[in-house]
């Protein structure tokens, strides 16, 4: 029997390469999509490449150049990163990490591969517990990408299910440092840091999470 696809956006680090294993699991064949979109580094996307390959999974990599997402700090780097307390991540006001639409163009570039490969699934590391604030990352805002994949695809309209999976969703850190064990994730070749460079920050919001989440699973982070 012919494995289903499932299209796996791929950032690189510790939430989406779990999620290209955890589809692996499930025994879908997996097809990445890395998504250059003007991060201050490439760092990230160095990782997917690795990632990928150790998945054996098609990586399709697109590049977007849109000059109005220069107002975040993750793709400006004359603007600083937020070095917020622990405490208070998630907490307040939208960071300025926070980029517009982000998602929302990820989703639809996924929706347009999947139909085009005839998946019929589309996997994202979204999550609405340890993150960062974000409104692209809650139930509602995926539950209406969902509807729009329904009508809006030509599997859709040949009655064809093309679902997107978010398993990390309701799932805190901990939680996927040990879904990422369990399903093999090569976690040591993830990158999280905001800030690039050779070495994590530790600062950034993504650093503290994603040490957050290896401390209480007990845990050492292979990638340090």
């Amino acid at each position: 029997m012919k494995k289903a696809t499932a299209v796996i956006l791929l950032s690189g680090g510790l939430d989406s390469t779990t999620c290209l294993f955890w589809a692996r699991q499930k025994g879908y064949r997996p097809v990445a999509l890395s998504i250059r979109y003007g991060q201050r580094h490439d760092r990230e996307l160095l990782a997917a490449r690795a990632v990928a390959k150790q998945a054996r999974a098609l990586l399709r990599e697109v590049s977007l150049s849109l000059p109005w997402l220069s107002g975040s700090s993750l793709t400006n780097r004359r603007l600083k990163l937020p070095e917020m307390p622990l405490s208070k991540i998630g907490r307040g006001a939208i960071p300025s990490t926070y980029v517009p639409g982000r998602n929302t163009m990820f989703l639809a570039l996924a929706i347009s591969l999947a139909d085009s490969v005839g998946a019929s699934a589309i996997v994202i590391g979204a999550n609405a517990l340890d993150y960062s604030g974000y409104p692209d990352c809650r139930p509602p805002f995926l539950d209406a990408f969902s509807k729009a994949a329904k009508l809006g695809t030509k599997r859709g309209t040949e009655k064809k299910p093309l679902r997107i999976l978010a398993p990390l969703l309701h799932l805190d850190k901990k939680g996927i440092v040990r879904l990422a064990e369990k399903v093999g994730a090569p976690l040591s070749l993830t990158w999280s840091c905001y800030a690039g460079g050779s070495r994590p920050c530790g600062r950034c919001d993504s650093c503290k999470l994603r040490e957050k989440g290896f401390q209480e699973a007990g845990v050492e982070d292979p990638a340090l």
